[in-house]
């Protein structure tokens, strides 16, 4: 064998090395999980390299994976599509054009994902897609928010640009402009858009200015809590493709602060401080998680240092932040809830919890667990690597929506 036929061989050894990652039996279609893996592996790779050279922040060579899924929302056959500014925060809203005889439509409120930091509502075609079949199939207004991003904005920026739109909506001209009934609007998000969605809907109930009740609150894979970075679904999933434990972990940190010294306190899940410790009761997982989830682990109360006045523990603690943190009372009031989780996701144990927790303070929830399902599966389904359990997720979370708002 000459020289040529080596190199080939040794170059496809390595490929195939860099490529495969141990992907769970239960996950269909592993080896597209693992040719998508290596894409964001790389760009990690080239992320990190970018930022401690000084040459480019983390999350702007990241970004990448917003801009090249980039698509310009148009108008078709059946939804209408224009862009807004809802108290300045731009918006892109979807209207069926098929007619309902003088009904009032039904309304979704769609907060897109990306930890806070990439994404976008009117840029990338995976959620162009979902609130297009959204408006489509279920005769909805579908308006998608594009809340400003980490790093150059920090909580609680994301949450009020948000929360402001959803104030703008439920006014009465407003829902007069696009046929709205005001008793079938739901708040929805993924991932970290499920984490707004979450908050805003606990947000309302507090308003004495807000009149209007929410008929439901959708949690796609939702990011819930940031003081427990330790429960079993982190330890299961630490290396799972798509989100690994520390690129969420950096999402959180960058949505609080650009001190990477509280990403690397949160990678070592000792980061909560005297001031939050009477909190960890909420996030306790030995009490709100199923027996089936706990696995093999034992629980640990997360380590607490001394007093901490700064702004960056206030943000953590914060419930507009981490939803689940917030008491029973305030729980028995929200509306029903729709909350998908996957068995290979870090974030599976926040949205089981929660849905443990509002069960028990009288609140109706579907918790729609997928046992093959991985973190972001929703949002590939526009790839040429496109997962049939993604098509599942998508299915069920309009199925839902159509016979619950």
């Amino acid at each position: 064998m000459g020289s040529k036929g080596i190199l080939l061989i040794l170059a496809g050894v390595l490929v195939a090395y860099y490529v495969y990652s141990p992907i769970p039996y239960d996950i269909e279609e592993r080896w597209k999980l693992m040719v998508t893996d290596s894409f964001f592996r790389s760009l990690s790779n080239l992320a990190e390299i970018s930022e401690l050279l000084g040459l480019k922040h983390y999350m702007g060579v990241m970004m990448f994976l917003t801009l090249a899924e980039e698509v310009v929302p148009a108008s078709d056959d059946s939804v209408k599509v224009t862009d807004a500014l809802f108290y300045d925060v731009p918006v892109v809203v979807y209207e069926p054009k098929r007619k309902t005889n003088g009904e009032l439509n039904r309304a979704v409120i769609f907060i897109h994902g990306g930890g806070w930091c990439l994404g976008s509502a009117s840029k990338m075609g995976p959620y162009d897609l979902l609130s297009r079949r959204t408006a489509k199939e279920l005769n909805a207004v579908v308006v998608s928010v594009d809340y400003r991003l980490a790093p150059a904005y920090h909580f609680p920026v994301q949450f009020d640009d948000v929360y402001n739109v959803v104030k703008y909506i439920v006014q009465d001209h407003v829902l007069s402009q696009y046929s709205v009934d005001v008793n079938r609007i739901a708040v929805s998000g993924d991932s970290a858009g499920g984490n707004l969605a979450a908050a805003v809907a606990q947000q309302l109930q507090e308003d004495p200015e807000i009149q209007v009740d929410l008929k439901a609150q959708v949690l796609l894979y939702p990011a819930l809590q940031a003081l427990d970075m330790n429960t079993p679904s982190y330890q299961q999933n630490e290396y799972m493709p798509i989100l690994p434990k520390t690129l969420m972990v950096r999402f959180w940190s960058e949505y609080f602060t650009s001190d990477l010294s509280l990403f690397h306190a949160m990678m070592s899940n000792s980061h909560n401080s005297l001031e939050s410790a009477h909190l960890l009761k909420f996030v306790n997982w030995s009490v709100f998680l199923p027996e089936i989830f706990r696995l093999k682990y034992n629980y640990t109360m997360p380590s607490r240092k001394s007093s901490d006045p700064s702004e960056t523990i206030s943000s953590i603690t914060d419930p507009r932040a981490s939803p689940l943190l917030v008491d029973d009372v305030k729980l028995q009031v929200l509306p029903k809830a729709y909350i998908l989780t996957c068995e290979y996701d870090v974030l599976r144990d926040d949205g089981i919890m929660y849905a443990t927790r509002l069960r028990r303070a009288g609140v109706q929830v579907t918790l729609e667990h997928f046992k093959d399902g991985f973190h972001g599966a929703m949002m590939l389904t526009t790839w040429p690597t496109s997962f049939e359990v993604g098509h599942r997720m998508v299915n069920s979370y309009i199925k839902w929506l159509d016979n619950n708002l």
